[in-house]
């Protein structure tokens, strides 16, 4: 249950070259770029969510610490 973090180095050589066949040695660039961007933006939007997280239990301290 450990997820993508336990292919390992073999499972991803395997994925690589089906990639690879699926999709030929042209097009392999243009793939990498868009996968690339899409970790890029899912890390981006993440960051923002952790960010309103914490903004929301300052809140929550600050109205408790103002009650008292």
């Amino acid at each position: 249950m450990g997820g993508l973090a336990s292919i390992g180095v073999p499972g991803l050589i395997i994925i690589l070259v089906i990639v690879l066949i699926l999709f030929g040695p042209k097009k392999l660039p243009e793939i990498g770029g868009a996968v690339g961007k899409t970790f890029s933006e899912f890390k981006r939007s993440t960051k923002g969510l952790m960010d309103d997280d914490e903004d929301e239990k300052l809140e929550k301290q600050e109205k408790k610490s103002d009650k008292i």
